[in-house]
């Protein structure tokens, strides 16, 4: 069960038993009524997005140590197509 502090605050509590735990004044709240007071996710930036689909770091400096030319071009690739993917505003 949900329940909503004085200060706006939501809690779940899966048995009354532990209502003495709840701050002072909470009352209890339907689902519906929690998930409007949670608030929403903010839209990543691109750097996160980007940050997501970077291919690993380690894919290139495999490519290094091998002397793989092929591998490091494939990995700065991936990185570009990330970036256009996810362009800086």
């Amino acid at each position: 069960m949900y329940y909503k502090a004085p200060d706006n605050s939501v809690h779940f509590l899966d048995s009354s038993e532990h209502e003495y735990l709840l701050p002072d004044g909470s009352v209890a709240i339907t689902d519906t009524e929690a998930e409007a007071l949670h608030p929403q996710p903010a839209e990543l930036t691109y750097a996160q997005k980007r940050a997501a689909e970077y291919p690993p770091m380690t894919d290139y400096l495999d490519g290094v140590v091998k002397g793989d030319q092929a591998q490091i071009d494939a990995y700065i690739n991936a990185c570009q197509a990330v970036k256009n993917k996810y362009p800086k505003i």
